[in-house]
């Protein structure tokens, strides 16, 4: 048995927030949410990526055609290693965009929006909540 599997081994299949966090007083825990489906996968078997309806916050769209392209492609580079969401740069003709995370509540999406305008205050007029297909692990 691993070192992982044992430390995991008396948690439910449903609830893998372990309780020895509990006893940690005063210690916050931030990680990305793949990191529980990665341990869970790795603790109790194989799940595929699924594609279902759901929400993801978006922070820049653009169809003018000089710029939006350089425009996306560099907030991805300024913004992949400082989220904590996934971060998708998608072409729509004839829109640009970028858009963050896959949340399958609206709640969520809100959350993490209100999170990333305190960070990015000057992107705040460009952040909303959009409906899209959103990848998660079943």
């Amino acid at each position: 048995m691993s070192a992982i599997t044992a430390a995991w081994a008396d948690v439910p299949a449903n609830d893998l927030r372990p309780n020895i966090m509990d006893s940690l007083q005063g210690v916050e825990i931030i990680q990305d949410s793949s990191i529980y489906l990665l341990l869970r996968t790795a603790i109790y078997g194989e799940q595929q990526l699924v594609e279902i309806d759901g929400y993801r916050v978006q922070i820049y769209s653009s169809n003018q055609q000089q710029t939006a392209k350089s425009e996306a492609l560099g907030l991805e580079t300024k913004l992949k290693d400082k989220v904590s969401q996934t971060l998708y740069v998608q072409y729509i003709p004839p829109f640009w965009k970028v858009r963050l995370g896959d949340f399958r509540t609206y709640e969520d999406a809100k959350e993490y929006k209100y999170l990333f305008v305190q960070q990015y205050p000057e992107m705040q007029g460009d952040t909303y909540i959009v409906r899209d297909k959103i990848q998660v692990m079943q």
